[in-house]
């Protein structure tokens, strides 16, 4: 068997041996990652916030969606889009740190030589790379959602804390599902369980895709509503 056949067999049954360990205990595994993925959204709410009053509105104006006009299909295909962009490249987190702490130390293990020293110093290298990847990505996206907070609740005339508490009925569901892979990353790092990995991102990504689309339902048709009556009222 080569190297690479081994390191197959080994990461299927680390992931089988995972699943059947998470299967016993019920709900257990799943409630720390939702408990840890709500974490990670309060935080990035927070940040949104506070970049919100700290930015200058920009003086374009938005379509805002319940205001301007109403939600329809093509802007919950959009949503859906631009939501499974960011929980893929959370999945590919996952995924890669199972590769760097788990695949990588096991093929270094069967090598010798020049290319078991590039094994061993892949791993660290790829989950300081994910590391780095996915704290660009949480700050871009609190700049980005800060900035159109800012930018949205001066066109509207409300205060941004009253705009974010408009959305936060589709926005606590949707930022919980894309975070589901990567507080499965951090408990899993935490412990060193590297090996476990690959089985919580087909776990995690299940359970993420249909709150989506529930979400993204909710943004385009509920909180729209929501937000109408607000500046109605």
């Amino acid at each position: 068997m080569s190297v690479n056949d081994l390191v197959l067999v080994q990461g299927l049954r680390d992931t089988r041996q995972a699943l059947a360990n998470w299967s016993n205990q019920g709900w257990k595994v799943i409630g720390r990652w939702f408990l840890g993925s709500l974490a990670i959204a309060i935080v990035l709410l927070g940040a949104v916030f506070a970049i919100s009053k700290l930015s200058t509105p920009d003086p374009s104006r938005f379509s805002v969606i319940g205001i301007n006009r109403d939600g329809t299909i093509r802007d919950l295909g959009i949503f859906l889009y631009r939501n499974s962009l960011v929980l893929a490249l959370h999945a590919m987190a996952c995924v890669a740190g199972f590769i760097a702490g788990s695949s990588l130390p096991l093929s270094a293990a069967q090598r010798s030589g020049v290319w078991r020293w590039v094994h061993e110093k892949a791993g660290p290298l790829a989950i300081g790379f994910v590391v780095c990847a996915t704290t660009f990505s949480l700050s871009t996206q609190a700049y980005i959602l800060g900035s159109n907070l800012s930018t949205i609740s001066n066109q509207l005339g409300i205060a941004p804390a009253t705009l974010l508490i408009c959305y936060l009925p589709h926005a606590i569901p949707e930022l919980i599902a894309l975070y589901l892979p990567l507080a499965a990353w951090l408990m899993a790092s935490r412990k060193g369980d590297w090996d476990q990995l690959l089985a919580a991102t087909f776990v995690t990504v299940s359970i993420a895709v249909p709150m989506l689309i529930v979400s993204v339902s909710i943004e385009t048709f509920v909180s729209p509503e929501i937000l109408k009556s607000v500046i109605g009222g």
